[in-house]
């Protein structure tokens, strides 16, 4: 019998204050068609799944046009679903499928940077008439600034002549072709506005805003040691856009929902975003990025609650996306911090000590008081995929450092639904997918885990399931000690071991566990406790 709780409170209005938000990679989720790639007919016949996983809403990374030179992120038009992927009209049904069984959908907005084959970009590069104001191209001999791209490699690109000349420079933060948008410009305003006007009236729920720090720079264009506050991250005029976006989203009812992908140490900086006329919600990456240790994690914790509680914002948790290593290969290695330098060959791991961690972290993370991200995958316990041949690996950050860093490839090979097939039920066909998948991933898919009580798949249905119940009061408890974490919501005692054994309080009897718990939780081990009813 699963465990259960009586319902705490009603369900609040604001979904989004303590949603489960299960983030969908197109590409790697379910092929419908056929072809290798997945596609939004894999999504739709996929939602009993989802349903059953208890998730209430959907973050779909970009699904639009695109050349795919960033997984998507080079958007060539908004207003068109790729064609690998499926049609707008496909797009509308898939939304009110969900809908209809409670899920909402929440879609990618890019606003730093288009695709190079934007309609605007060509028109730019064949210079037409007050088509280059809409982009930072700047005349020079040399490279304008010494930026460094975030994929590694320069952050300029120099256009030809029509007579075959060197011409301008024109600035992209990510890949060159990813041109940066110059938001002082009124036309990227007006464009990004009717944007989201197009998705909202087709019932999407809200949108996550992509690197959502980045869309204002300097126009002076300073060198990073040149100047006090950064060039192009984080500059106050940012705030002005979302405020343009928030007030386009409170025109809908139910008002639809902003939420920020924002990296930011400064905590202050952090929570100017989440002001009541901004941005509604915003990933919190800090805890991911912090080793598995009690004292790290619960310093994460309160900074985090701390940073929202001014602009009652709810805090959200996230262990992983489809940027960074799955928990299962991270905390299984020495260093468990996350950077985007830990993705890189042959790095020792532990998968058995990193799916422990793993099943610890998701009770610990699903019992916090905010919304909760979670990774498609990482309800299955999937390891990052790190022997993928390297005449597969299609992410620009491999290629753009040389294939020292093999990029994020490795999050991203697709999912296992069966247990046989050539493709593990990913697509019925028995097409190749886009990334190879491990031989040994049978025993990792969702048949496999559905006939497994003791598996991770079971372990995120009842996490998820006891959540919505979990009352709202958060307290830290008198059993927190170095290594151990201990919280409680209500009456809900959260227990989180990252040492030795240690004893159970007698006066609480087992809700929910990582792991086989009698009478002690084992290290690298949480569990959810409550009270023994007096008279038993």
């Amino acid at each position: 019998m699963e465990p259960s709780l009586e319902p705490a409170v009603a369900a609040s209005k604001d979904w989004w204050r303590d949603a489960v938000i299960y983030q969908i990679y197109p590409r790697s989720f379910a092929d419908g068609n056929g072809d290798g790639t997945g596609d939004l007919a894999g999504v739709r016949a996929r939602l009993p799944y989802l349903k059953s996983l208890g998730v209430d809403a959907l973050w779909f990374t970009p699904w639009y046009l695109s050349p795919l030179a960033d997984g998507g992120y080079d958007v060539a038009d908004y207003r068109v679903i790729d064609p690998a992927f499926g049609t707008v009209e496909q797009a509308e049904q898939l939304i009110a499928a969900a809908e209809s069984l409670g899920i909402r959908t929440i879609i990618d907005v890019v606003p730093n940077h288009i695709s190079s084959e934007h309609v605007w970009f060509r028109a730019a590069l064949a210079d037409e008439p007050g088509a280059r104001e809409r982009f930072w191209f700047r005349e020079s001999e040399e490279l304008p600034t010494e930026w460094v791209s975030s994929f590694s490699g320069d952050t300029w690109t120099r256009t030809k002549n029509a007579d075959g000349t060197p011409g301008d420079w024109y600035l992209h933060l990510f890949t060159p072709e990813q041109p940066d948008l110059n938001w002082n410009h009124p036309d990227v305003h007006r464009e990004h506005e009717a944007i989201l006007r197009f998705w909202f009236d087709r019932g999407v729920a809200g949108i996550r805003i992509d690197s959502a720090t980045m869309p204002v720079k300097d126009p002076a264009f300073p060198n990073l040691q040149d100047t006090e506050q950064h060039p192009y991250v984080d500059r106050d005029g940012v705030h002005d856009i979302y405020r343009e976006w928030r007030a386009v989203a409170d025109e809908y009812d139910p008002p639809r929902v902003l939420v920020g992908e924002i990296w930011l140490a400064d905590p202050e900086r952090f929570a100017r975003y989440l002001r009541p006329d901004e941005i509604h919600t915003a990933f919190n990456f800090d805890l991911m990025g912090r080793p598995w240790d009690a004292a790290e994690l619960r310093d994460s914790i309160e900074t985090t609650l701390a940073a929202h509680a001014p602009v009652n914002a709810p805090a959200t948790w996230v262990l992983s996306n489809h940027d960074v290593t799955r928990p299962v290969t991270r905390y299984g290695r020495e260093d468990t911090s996350f950077s985007f330098a830990t993705k890189r060959f042959g790095v020792p791991t532990d998968l058995e000590q990193g799916t422990r961690r793993a099943r610890a972290a998701a009770l610990l993370t699903a019992a916090l008081p905010g919304s909760l991200y979670l990774y498609q995958g990482d309800e299955l316990g999937l390891p990052e995929v790190e022997d993928l041949p390297r005449d597969a690996l299609q992410d620009p950050i491999f290629h753009r450092s040389a294939g020292q860093d093999p990029g994020r490839d490795g999050c991203r090979v697709p999912l296992p639904w069966t247990t046989t097939g050539a493709s593990f039920g990913f697509n019925s066909q028995g097409f190749t997918p886009w990334l190879p998948q491990p031989a040994d991933w049978a025993t990792r898919s969702v048949e496999a885990q559905e006939h497994d009580p003791d598996s991770m798949l079971h372990l995120y249905r009842a996490a998820l399931k006891l959540r919505n119940q979990l009352p709202k009061p958060f307290a830290w408890h008198e059993l927190n000690h170095q290594d151990l974490i201990a919280f409680t919501r209500g009456e809900i005692l959260c227990l989180v071991n990252f040492g030795p054994a240690v004893a159970l309080p007698p006066q609480y009897e087992v809700l929910l566990a990582s792991t086989t718990v009698a009478g002690e939780l084992p290290t690298d081990a949480a569990a959810w406790l409550r009270p023994i009813p007096s008279g038993v």
